[in-house]
């Protein structure tokens, strides 16, 4: 049951993947989220067996069908990772699928779609060196309304504790700080507005956690690009949401507790 399960939900973050993807290029953009998907060079409305997420990008060997313009290497990375992600809430919250299957949906589905605008948010990040405004704001607003139907334990109606509700600014503090003292040159302000919301999506128990794998990933990445690559130097803007949506994705994955 568990493979069967497992293998849906792969499939299932690859459909989303593809989605996600849609939404990181046309968001800020006078385009809809509707509509034909057509290759971005030359126009040409995609065929059906063009669509399926990953495998298309395989078959057709990273190359568009018609003009054989390279395929961007974003389309099967944000596709492979939201189902990594999937995958990784399942597992998480899968004992409370074989007790109540109507509370495991309503986890799953309320996690799935916050980390998914995360993963939105990182990759948006990744490609413009900005956070939108406007996914921080709903990722805060629909976190803070989950401190009151959420928790490590599912879908859980109750009345969050004050530490709950100072999660958020604890996660954020830091960031804010950062950006403060730099006059925003180490930091963006985007960085403390997205902490805000990953502050009570984590919950007060991984914040710390969350913050430190965000600095350790960020601080590993960041030196082996400055050793690899020709392009980065220890004066180079690099994008820190994706360090910060790892760490939150880890902690809140893992059980892993400082305290």
């Amino acid at each position: 049951m568990n493979f069967i399960l497992t293998i849906f939900f792969i499939l299932l973050g690859l459909v989303v993947g593809s989605f996600l993807n849609v939404v990181i290029f046309r968001i800020n953009t006078n385009k809809t989220f509707g509509g034909r998907s057509k290759c971005m060079v030359c126009q040409n409305k995609l065929c059906w067996y063009d669509l399926f997420p990953f495998f298309s990008f395989v078959f057709l060997r990273g190359r568009c069908r018609f003009c054989k313009t390279r395929i961007s290497i974003q389309y099967p990375l944000v596709e492979i990772s939201s189902a990594l992600i999937f995958v990784g809430l399942f597992f998480k919250f899968q004992n409370i699928f074989y007790v109540d299957t109507f509370m495991f949906c309503i986890t799953m589905a309320y996690y799935a779609l916050m980390f998914s605008i995360l993963l939105v948010i990182a990759v948006y990040d990744i490609r413009h060196k900005i956070i939108p405004n406007s996914l921080a704001l709903v990722l805060a607003i629909v976190s803070f309304v989950g401190l009151f139907f959420f928790s490590e334990l599912g879908f859980y109606p109750h009345i969050p504790s004050i530490w709950q509700f100072l999660s958020g600014v604890f996660m954020a503090l830091p960031f804010a700080l950062i950006w403060l003292v730099s006059r925003g040159r180490w930091m963006g302000l985007g960085d403390a507005k997205l902490a805000i919301g990953i502050g009570w999506l984590v919950g007060i128990e991984k914040v710390f956690l969350a913050t430190v794998l965000s600095f350790w990933s960020g601080a590993i990445i960041g030196l082996i690009l400055i050793f690899l690559s020709k392009k980065y130097s220890i004066k180079s803007e690099i994008p820190f949401a994706p360090f910060l949506v790892l760490g939150a994705l880890l902690s809140f994955i893992f059980n892993i507790y400082f305290f």
